[in-house]
Order: C-alpha cells, then structure tokens, then sequence
C-alpha cells in the first residue's frame, strides 16, 4: 500500500545545474568594473566555465566527499619505515586539479591575473573551502621567491602552472608545483619573532640544515614550503622541498593532523625538523621583510575566501526563501524575511565589491602604480579584519533562514558554518590585524593619502557616507593612545571603504541600504533590522541566484 503520508511537498529544490558566475551580479558587475575591455569577453568566458563546474552536481558531491572524509596520516609503511605522507580522498585530488586548471595560482603571470583569479577563488571557495589552503599558499609563496630572482626563475614557471601533479617526486621532474608554509609554532604564535627552529650553515652558499618544530602546516603534501628558522644573522626565510633533488624524501617529519572545527578536507600538520635540508630565500635576518608580500597576498585571499562563503550562505538562504511558504506566502516575499534577506545580501556584496577593488589594486601595483600599491597596504589589513568577522554572523543568520533544515549536515549550511571563522583566524587573528593597521597609519603615510583618496571619490553621492568620512577623520586626527580602541577604528575604515564603493558602483537600492544600516545608523545589531523603507525587494531581488 503507497504511503500517502509521505507526500513531499514545499521543500526548495536542490540549488544545481547553474553558472554560479553569472548568477552572481555582484561578482560579475566587479570583474567588468575592474578589467580592461579587451580582457573582459575571455575573461567571462573562462569565469563562467569555472561558474558552470561550480554550480554541477558533480562537483558539489565531490565538494561534500572531500569534506566527509578528512585526510589521514600515515608516518610508517607497513615495513616500519618512516614515510610521513597524508593520504587524501580522490575528490579532494579532484577539486584540487580542477583549481590549479582554473588557473587559482597563476594571477602573477597574464594580464588582469589578479583580478580573474580573485573571481575564480570566490567561486571555487563556494564548493568546498579545504582545498582553497594549497591554492592560495602556491599563489601567495610568488612575491616571497621574486626577493631572489634564481630562485624565482626556478620556481615560479611551477608555480604558475596549470597542471596539478600529485606525486611526491623531484620537483624539476613535475610540470608543476604547490607550496606551503610552516611560520608559527607552539610557543610563539603570532609572535614569528619568537620562533625557536634553527639554522644552521652548510658548505654549499645558501643551504642550511634546520632544526625544529611548527605548530601549523597546512597541506604538508605540497612539494616545498616557505618557513621561518633563527639563521646566525636572524630570523630568516627559507624554502624546504619535500623531495631533494637526487630522489630522497627530505626530513620532513609529520608528527600529527589537527582536528579542526572546519576546514576539515584540508591536512594541518605539526611537523619536525631534524637535519632538514633548506635554501635561504632573501638575506639572513630579513625573515620577516621576505615573507611579508607572502602574507598580505595570503590576507586578501582570507578576504575572498570569507567573500565566497558569504555569497553561498546568501545563496541557498535566498535560494530556500523563493520556494518556500508558511503563512500563505513564499518565505521571500514576507516583508520581516524580506528585511533579513536584503541585510544579509548588503553584507555579502560589500564583501565582494572589497575583495575584488583590492584585487584590482595588486593588478595595478605589478604596473607599477604606487598609489595603489599604498593603498593595498592599509586596506588589506583593515578588510581582512572586518569582512572575516562578519562570515560567521552571515553564516549563522543563512542557515537560520532555512529552519530546522539549516541546521542538518546535508544542506551543506553546517559545512559553511563551521568554516565561517577560520579567515579571521588564518593570517593574523582580529587583534595582529589591528595593529598592523595602526602601524601602517604611524609608519607609511602614503598609505593613508591613498586610502582617503579612494574614499574621498564617492563624497557628496550620499550625506550618511560623508558624515562617516567626517567621524574618520577625527578619530583619525587622534591617534595617541590608539591600540585600545585599535578595533572600533579598523572597523570603521573598513565600512567607509565598503561604503564607498557601493555608492560609486552598486545600484542605488544596494548602496542606500548599507548607508542607512551600516553608516547612518539606522539599522541593528542583528540582521533584518533595516528601515522598512528601503527598496528592500529590489535587493533581494539582485542576490537571488536565479538557477
């Protein structure tokens, strides 16, 4: 006898089968804004390839199997030796292949780069965020190996490749290659300065035995990493292969996987060094100076990968909202849902419209352009510390939106939710950010000059926007006794440029919103909290991913 009780209605369909690219208005709008017009038709065309991969059925469950099945160390072969290797599930090879073919490491060598890798990280972070660790290391690992251009014509060919090889060989036998990085360690943290790994000469310039620990390696199955180690002139940067060059497995000792909260189709390794082999990248004692354009590249991936996540919440949110209905009507169009809906899709494409004008900076800077390059070093930090606050809050209030189903592993909403804190983690927490920021505001005042410029080209388009740049500046004027409320300030720099931007680029219902709610005033702690007065449809309307 059929089960007439088991009829399914009003349940949203599945979100598949679509460009998650061109669906993305935001995102898209961005990416034209942002490249040169001979660039833009191939540049669409590639982006919404990868949109189409994202948005598959495949590559969703490959997303969903990566992240099922967490990666597993093995330090012995099962004749005792000691092999130290990480065995991943194949969808994790899957995914992986597929970024680097995008071309997720390769911003450093086409015109635009930065800018058409930054839309392919926003999407790519949208199926399954673990792999996104060795793509943007590989990436960021470019600025560090150019302070020594051997180094750099050796590697960087590698680097910038689109062929994914997994095995652990001789990287000059490999078409090409990922990096990774081992900074921080267990009694030091953020403090890289405290570091206790050790350096010692060999007879060959440039090559050095080190001996240590790190406390953090993320994806210890790339084939080199970049790590920090006291050399006798200091704190030193240095690049160690996994595989030497006549074949040999280097010691590169895995002591234990983490267990994380999220990220989990990602290996974090602790790892030993006893007589490992290394070579200088930079000069001795220059450690942090060398890595430094390393980090920054890093933190605005944090930004993007924050912005991807954003975007996916507020997708499926939104995605549920126009199928669902209680009370006689769809979810989407109930004027408190409505309210919710539209704050959520102001936060996400604030996000989207930083990451990407900063994208669009690094663009600028490799020409040459040094406002821009001002510019990057004060927004950066200051997006890093705002836009990877706020994922967790946008995760949390999507999932939220979906009920009971929200909060059930196979909507993936778990999935975005425990990954939403890890970028304010990654890279410098909250607190390293906000004094950066103060420092670059002491140190480097071209850095400022670069930044009000850019704010200051959206002022008089609205009178909430011009009274925040108004506020800036006096707390500005005043910067003794900062580091206290270091935070509130970075904070407020941040908005001004997310404010900015949208008022200059978004259309006038997105740009209204964020101003009335964000800098006006106007608006609560929680989301839903706009004035109902607000042409809140229209936002809802240009989030909603139309499949």
């Amino acid at each position: 006898m059929a089960g007439s009780t088991h009829t399914v209605t009003n349940q949203a369909p599945p979100l598949v089968g679509h460009d998650v690219f061109t669906a993305d208005r935001a995102l898209t709008d961005a990416v034209g804004r942002h490249l040169a017009p001979h660039l833009r038709e191939e540049a669409f065309a590639e982006l919404s390839g990868l949109g189409r991969g994202c948005g598959s059925l495949q590559t969703q469950e490959w997303g969903a199997q990566a992240n099922a099945n967490p990666p597993v160390l093995r330090t012995h072969d099962r004749y005792g030796h000691r092999i130290d290797e990480v065995d991943f599930h194949p969808a994790w090879h899957r995914l992986l292949g597929k970024g680097v073919a995008a071309g997720l490491t390769a911003a450093w060598s086409r015109p635009g780069g930065h800018v058409r890798r930054a839309a392919g990280f926003v999407l790519w972070t949208q199926v399954e965020a673990g792999n996104g660790c060795p793509l943007s290391m590989t990436h960021a690992a470019v600025p560090a190996l150019r302070t020594d251009p051997a180094l750099a014509a050796e590697w960087e060919p590698r680097l910038t490749s689109r062929v994914y090889d997994r095995e652990l060989r001789p990287a000059r036998l490999k078409a090409g290659a990922l990096f990774g990085m081992g900074m921080t360690e267990k009694q030091g943290g953020s403090d890289v300065r405290a570091n206790t790994t050790s350096a010692r000469p060999l007879a060959e310039d440039g090559t050095y035995e080190l001996t240590g620990h790190k406390w953090f390696c993320s994806a210890p199955m790339s084939d080199a990493f970049l790590v920090l180690a006291q050399a006798p002139g200091g704190l030193t940067c240095f690049l160690v292969p996994r595989v030497l060059e006549d074949g040999t497995r280097n010691v590169f000792l895995l002591q234990r996987l983490k267990d994380k909260l999220g990220n989990r189709s990602n290996a974090s390794a602790e790892v030993e060094f006893a007589g490992t082999w290394a070579r200088r990248v930079g000069e001795e004692g220059r450690g942090v100076r060398t890595v430094i354009g390393m980090v920054a590249a890093t933190r605005l991936d944090c930004v993007l990968g924050s912005a991807g996540l954003m975007r996916q919440a507020v997708a499926q949110a939104m995605h549920h909202c126009a199928y669902r209905e209680a009370f006689g009507a769809k979810l989407a169009d109930q004027p408190l849902m409505r309210n919710v809906l539209a704050d959520l899709a102001i936060e996400s494409e604030a996000a989207t419209a930083l990451g990407m004008r900063l994208a669009a900076a690094y663009d600028a800077a490799e020409g040459g352009d040094e406002r821009e390059r001002a510019l990057l070093r004060l927004a950066v930090p200051a997006a890093k510390y705002w836009v990877t606050k706020r994922c967790a809050p946008v995760a949390v209030e999507a999932a939220e939106c979906l009920g009971g189903n929200g909060y059930v592993e196979e909507s993936g909403m778990p999935r975005l939710v425990r990954e939403s804190p890890l970028n304010s983690i990654w890279e410098g927490a909250g607190n390293v950010q906000a004094l950066d920021v103060l420092r670059a505001l002491g140190r480097e005042p071209a850095a400022l000059d670069a930044y009000l410029t850019e704010v200051g080209a959206a002022r008089g388009a609205d009178h909430r926007l011009d009274g925040a740049i108004r506020g800036l500046l006096t707390e500005l004027a005043d910067l003794g006794a900062a580091e206290g409320r270091a935070r509130r300030l970075v904070e407020r720099l941040a908005l001004v440029l997310q404010g900015s931007l949208l008022v200059r680029y978004a259309p006038p219902e997105v740009a209204d919103a964020f101003c009335a709610g964000r800098l006006g005033g106007d608006g609560g702690a929680a989301f839903g909290t706009l004035p109902p007065t607000l042409d809140l449809a229209s936002v809802v309307e240009r989030a909603r991913p139309v499949a």
